[in-house]
């Protein structure tokens, strides 16, 4: 099937007892959901659980709450699947259903941009990994509602870590850049452009051009554009 054995033994140890037949109904079922032969190799490596997963307990119910909940076509599986394969381990009950139903309540209400763009929400942990950004942003000084604004307008920010990416980023944004609250709830997307790469080097030379340049021009405009802007 083109993954690495050892790899896939490894993350799943079920695998060296499962027979043939088995490993084939999970195949052929999911070609007959519209997954293709060639997407297997990527799938199956991200997640070689889904090869001892139990089609009717595990399988079906996700397919059918792709279908019912997130009210993606038949015809749209595969797009859907290979965007995210963790989908297929994920448990309908404990994770999809839930996440779904906070992603909700906090406004997400384009089903499309959840299941097309946004699906990686759909396989992460309210409790560890959605509530705590949130936290954060309260913390710096944002109310809830801006909080959820922002996630609803940069809905990456779920995905970025506290520790390695806000913290750093926001001391930068506030110590050295001197930066206002208001600047990164216009722009949240700041969060998403790398500190080392992007972030330091464009302040840096805003800061020796003197030309005041916000906060998305300075990240967003191309190297080209940049240099017009400082007029280099």
């Amino acid at each position: 099937m083109g993954i690495d054995s050892g790899k896939a033994l490894s993350l799943n140890p079920s695998l060296r007892s499962a027979t043939l037949d088995s490993l084939q109904s999970i195949i052929s079922f999911l070609q007959r959901k519209g997954i293709h032969q060639k997407d297997f190799p990527r799938i199956f490596g991200m997640c070689p659980k889904i090869l001892t997963s139990n089609i009717r307990t595990e399988l079906v119910p996700i397919f059918n709450f792709l279908e019912q909940d997130l009210k993606v076509p038949e015809q749209n599986f595969r797009k859907v699947i290979n965007k995210c394969p963790r989908i297929l381990v994920s448990s309908v009950s404990d994770q999809l259903k839930p996440c779904l139903f906070y992603l909700q309540r906090l406004g997400f209400k384009d089903l499309k941009a959840l299941a097309y763009q946004d699906s990686i929400l759909m396989v992460s942990n309210v409790e560890n990994t959605l509530m705590p950004k949130l936290r954060f942003l309260e913390g710096i000084g944002f109310s809830r509602n801006e909080a959820v604004g922002m996630v609803l307008r940069c809905p990456a920010l779920f995905t970025f870590s506290v520790e390695n990416n806000f913290k750093p980023k926001f001391d930068y944004f506030a110590t050295e850049m001197k930066g206002k609250l208001e600047e990164l709830k216009e722009f949240p997307q700041y969060f998403a452009f790398s500190l080392e790469k992007r972030i330091k080097p464009r302040h840096m030379e805003v800061v020796q051009s003197g030309v005041k340049v916000p906060l998305s021009v300075m990240l967003k405009a191309t190297d080209v554009e940049f240099k017009e802007l400082l007029g280099l």
